[in-house]
């Protein structure tokens, strides 16, 4: 039997001329995801996408499994391809899906006839195949609301396509169709669950994380080279930025007002992420923060925040509470990584009172008797000591 990968698409449909652009970046992402796995073709027929293995060799199994976390996929499923004709697809239903149906109590049958040449129609196909299939295993009963297992029949243009029914994809857009975004990453649960979100909606990501040692250690640094390894299933590669930035971080602690710190240390911090940013071709800048959750995110701190820069900012998790954010972060696999206690920069020199309403005159204020030309130029040189860490899928 010729077993191969079914990748449904979903939003990619509702494109208009431009479909076949979504189309071709989502096979490019494929083929790369893909690429050290053996030998596969890569096609496309009636708004759905094929991965054929070429040759006995190649890991359907494991690169099912890539495929499944590729946005831009609604659902997938491995089938296997016939020539369409009934009784040669009863004989393979069977046998391909025996041991599913063996142990299986319920059952359905699905058929979807794309090729209006053939000559049964899909409740004929549907019902004689389940009949087929009843004959054969006596112990199955049928159930069309909540069965065990849905046996699917596509008659399509190139063949009979028979599998174990669909399973929930990625979904989304895919990544490279609308953009690249500078994400700001913490090291924290909610930065790399944003960066799941924007590469969802087809955003390229790269990450910018400030280091601060010696009060962040060689530990700190190696979380969130580990947190790109773990999202980049879903984002693809990543090229992270790591600032080392101790001295403006210092200067801000010792020239700025306190109670004012980590406001203008995320300012800090935008401009940089900024600079690198446009450097880089990202045309956004993308953070984790969560609305009211700390200090810094309250309406007035973020307000203050954005006046830093004029690149958009695009907080994703901003309306989440932090069980919603957590619930996905254990379903991408980073959330034991990032509470992971080793500190980030975002964390030493916090103040014990810090200012929850802070107006956009006192921030300024506050910059102006730092001598913001001293910061900028602090600024400058932490960017030109940067290290770019590549963390390719």
């Amino acid at each position: 039997m010729k077993q191969l990968i079914i990748c449904y698409l979903g939003e990619v449909c509702l494109k208009g001329l431009n479909k076949s652009t979504f189309e071709a970046q989502l096979m490019k992402t494929i083929r790369r995801r893909i690429r050290n796995l053996g030998q596969f073709k890569v096609y496309k027929a009636q708004s759905t996408i094929y991965v054929e293995p070429q040759d006995e060799y190649s890991d359907v199994d494991t690169a099912y499994d890539k495929i499944k976390k590729i946005f831009g996929i609604a659902t997938i499923s491995k089938a296997v391809v016939v020539e369409k004709d009934f009784e040669v697809i009863a004989k393979t239903a069977v046998e391909y899906l025996g041991e599913t149906l063996a142990n299986a109590k319920t059952f359905k049958v699905t058929a979807k006839r794309a090729d209006k040449a053939f000559p049964m129609q899909s409740p004929e196909i549907s019902r004689q195949l389940g009949g087929r299939i009843l004959s054969k295993y006596h112990h199955l009963k049928v159930d069309v609301n909540n069965p065990e297992v849905t046996v699917m029949v596509e008659i399509r243009d190139f063949g009979a396509y028979i599998h174990g029914g669909k399973e929930q994809a990625a979904g989304g857009m895919p990544v490279s169709t609308s953009g690249k975004g500078a994400l700001m990453l913490s090291g924290g649960i909610d930065s790399p669950v944003a960066a799941y979100m924007m590469a969802k909606r087809g955003m390229k990501i790269m990450a910018v994380h400030f280091a601060s040692p010696p009060y962040t250690s060689e530990r700190a640094r190696q979380k969130v080279i580990t947190l790109c390894e773990k999202f980049k299933e879903y984002t693809g590669d990543v090229n992270l930025h790591i600032v080392p930035f101790t001295v403006p971080q210092e200067y801000i602690r010792d020239k700025g007002v306190p109670e004012l710190f980590t406001v203008l240390m995320r300012r800090s911090m935008m401009r940089i992420t900024e600079k690198i940013a446009e450097a880089n071709g990202a045309e956004a800048i993308i953070t984790g923060e969560s609305l009211a959750q700390v200090a810094s995110q309250t309406l007035r701190a973020i307000k203050a925040t954005d006046c830093s820069v004029e690149m958009p900012i695009l907080r994703p998790v901003i309306g989440m509470d932090k069980n919603e954010i957590t619930e996905i972060a254990r379903k991408i696999d980073t959330f034991e990584t990032s509470i992971l206690p080793f500190e980030d920069c975002c964390t030493i020199f916090t103040p014990s009172h810090p200012k929850t309403k802070p107006s956009l005159e006192e921030i300024l204020e506050a910059e102006k008797n730092m001598d913001m030309d001293v910061l900028r130029r602090l600024e400058d040189e932490a960017m030109a000591e940067t290290e770019v860490v590549f963390v390719n899928v």
